[in-house]
């Protein structure tokens, strides 16, 4: 069984995520999406709170959200995965990407890295513009998933309370 990791912060979760995770899925035999906290990062939403959207979102059989605090090829493993699965929107990511893959490749030399390209619809999208966005009342129902719009919306807002 070729078992890989799909990691990332997705916070919140975007239509182009899902893309990388629905594709991997078909690829693959088991996808694990792995919600990694980011230290360079402030997250809006709880690591709890977003594999609740991922988990709403995502409905494939080969597909389960963890989560993890430590090194992603520790994590990679223990889960006896073959490969990182990264979705790549362009140069700038390419670049952070493949120094993480290297390094990754170094400390753990049997993990691969696969780079799956997003669709041209979502070669823009990022969790930090969309929630930028909707903080300035734009609409981001084109970047989100249905399953947690209004989740979103409500959090840009303000509102912390979570449903």
């Amino acid at each position: 069984m070729k078992v890989v990791i799909c990691p990332g912060s997705f916070d919140p979760v975007t239509l182009g995520h899902l893309d990388v995770i629905n594709r991997a899925a078909g690829l693959f035999d088991k996808v694990i999406v792995l919600v990694m906290s980011n230290s360079a990062k402030h997250s809006m939403f709880t690591v709890d709170e977003r594999v609740d959207f991922i988990k709403r979102c995502v409905n494939l059989d080969n597909v389960e959200v963890d989560t993890y605090n430590g090194l992603l090829v520790n994590y990679a493993k223990e889960k006896k995965a073959v490969a990182i699965v990264k979705g790549l929107r362009a140069n700038s990511d390419f670049d952070y990407e493949f120094q993480q893959a290297l390094t990754n490749k170094s400390l753990l030399p049997e993990i691969e890295t696969v780079f799956l390209t997003a669709k041209s619809k979502n070669m823009f999208l990022s969790s930090s513009m969309i929630k930028e966005v909707c903080r300035l009342d734009g609409d981001i129902s084109q970047f989100v998933p249905k399953e947690i719009l209004a989740d979103v919306i409500k959090r840009c807002k303000g509102d912390t309370t979570y449903d």
